[in-house]
């Protein structure tokens, strides 16, 4: 079989972050082992898992914390270089996430190697590396195990000045909320394995998913940006009821101000909507209020290396928004934050 005949989304049932946990079943997991994982409980570890924040923190003496993430996946494209792309964008984000430098990365590759040529395996190295490389990073070793479907990602380490570090569990009422990334990749790369995309719509996703989240790490320098995280296999509607949750906050956002990928509408009349979505819904649908299937499925689809969110003091919108501009990305905001009406946070959506 030649490389360009593999279709690496053939192997998988899932794809991208949409192979995550959900919500629910990730609480269930987490919570026996939290106190392991506190900040309190070792005076050195300033964010664990305790917040469901983007990386480890651990401060390292001199005003500055180590950073440490790891993702993987299975194939959401099916050109193995690209795969590799989009997989090592994805691990870095959590470096920006956090408003931190990425300094080096380690992968984490498992391969059919009865099915797959090892070839191909080679090419979504070879991706990776050129990510890391564009990130100003070495791709320094990894670990790889034969397995019965394709999954690849990376561990990254990164430096932030602790009085830079951002965190999900941080945002204020009145700020204003901004992301740096088109929605829909989920349900473009769904129609993609079904073969009911338009090729310049599967190219769009391609290329947002091969951005790189960098400007975290400028916006992070920012006094009044408070909060940041990345919107992945949660959804948008996910990720930021973990926002709004831990600070006891409501969020207002607007359906007419979201970006969004192209034709989105179509591939959701066409049943093109991942089976995380589901489930993304069912664990936050007592924060949401009634909402048509397609705003369900554009808000709750799992995004793989999908934007920024982040929270913004009133009085630096203009110069965060500048600053996405400059970036050529989007810089509308998408919502604001209060406080919570109720004892449960709500996310509200206006037109």
């Amino acid at each position: 079989m030649k490389t360009s005949d593999v279709r690496l989304t053939q192997f998988s049932p899932a794809a991208g972050c949409g192979c995550k946990l959900s919500p629910d079943v990730l609480r269930q997991i987490l919570t026996p082992v939290e106190v392991d994982a506190q900040a309190g409980s070792d005076p050195s570890l300033l964010v664990g898992n305790n917040s469901r924040d983007d990386a480890a923190a651990v401060d390292i003496g001199g005003g500055r914390a180590l950073l440490s993430t790891t993702d993987f996946f299975t194939p959401i494209v099916d050109d193995p270089f690209e795969f590799g792309q989009i997989a090592a964008t994805n691990a870095l984000s959590d470096i920006y996430a956090m408003g931190g430098t990425p300094t080096v990365a380690i992968a984490i590759l498992g391969w059919p190697v009865n099915t797959l040529a090892p070839s191909i395996a080679s090419l979504v190295l070879a991706g990776a590396r050129a990510t890391c490389e564009e990130a100003g990073i070495a791709l320094a070793g990894g670990h790889s195990i034969d397995i019965s479907e394709p999954i690849f990602g990376l561990a990254v380490s990164g430096l932030v000045e602790i009085k830079h570090l951002k965190q999900n569990n941080t945002a204020r009422p009145g700020d204003t909320l901004f992301l740096t990334k088109s929605l829909g990749v989920g349900i473009t790369s769904t129609a993609i394995k079904r073969d009911k995309v338009r090729l310049p719509d599967a190219k769009a996703a391609t290329q947002s998913m091969c951005a790189l989240n960098n400007i975290g790490t400028a916006l992070a320098t920012f006094d009044g940006v408070t909060a940041m995280t990345d919107v992945t296999g949660f959804g948008l509607a996910g990720h930021l009821v973990e926002l709004i949750t831990s600070s006891s906050l409501d969020a207002d956002v607007t359906w007419s101000s979201l970006p969004l990928l192209p034709n989105l509408s179509e591939y959701i009349a066409a049943g093109c909507v991942p089976g995380g979505t589901g489930r993304n819904y069912e664990s936050i649908k007592s924060h949401l209020p009634n909402l048509s299937p397609e705003k369900i499925a554009v808000l709750c689809d799992p995004q793989t290396s999908g934007g920024l969110l982040i929270s913004v003091r009133p009085e630096a919108v203009i110069a965060v928004s500048n600053t996405l501009r400059e970036a050529n990305l989007p810089h509308e905001p998408i919502g604001t934050l209060s406080k919570s009406r109720h004892s449960t946070a709500e996310l509200r959506l206006g037109d």
